[in-house]
């Protein structure tokens, strides 16, 4: 099953720095970086809103458990928001592509 999975990153650099490290080890085909993302959550106990960068992270379920402890070993977070949602249907040559980019040959 192909999955999207989403994290937020305090910055430029660690979003690169993640999305670069997760294509290199082939856990993911494609990552977005998208600026500019307002984030407004509660965090113990209190409201906070920050400006964050959202990774777009293309890849296979079976991936899935490497790349959420590689995330987690890489982001400064103490809680990174990891989560994962199932792709339903998809032009076929770019499933294909996701296919190629994460084989180990």
């Amino acid at each position: 099953m192909y999955l999207i999975i989403l994290c937020t990153c305090p910055d430029q650099t660690t979003a690169e720095d993640i999305a670069s490290h997760l294509v290199r080890h082939k856990l993911a085909a494609c990552i977005n970086i998208i600026a500019g993302v307002t984030s407004i959550y509660e965090w113990h106990g209190k409201i906070e809103k920050t400006q964050e960068y959202q990774l777009v992270i293309k890849s296979h379920s079976d991936k899935y458990s490497s790349i959420e402890e590689e995330i987690k070993s890489l982001h400064p977070y103490e809680l990174p928001e990891i989560i994962a949602v199932p792709i339903e249907r998809g032009h076929p040559d770019y499933l294909q592509w996701i296919n190629t980019c994460l084989s180990t040959k």
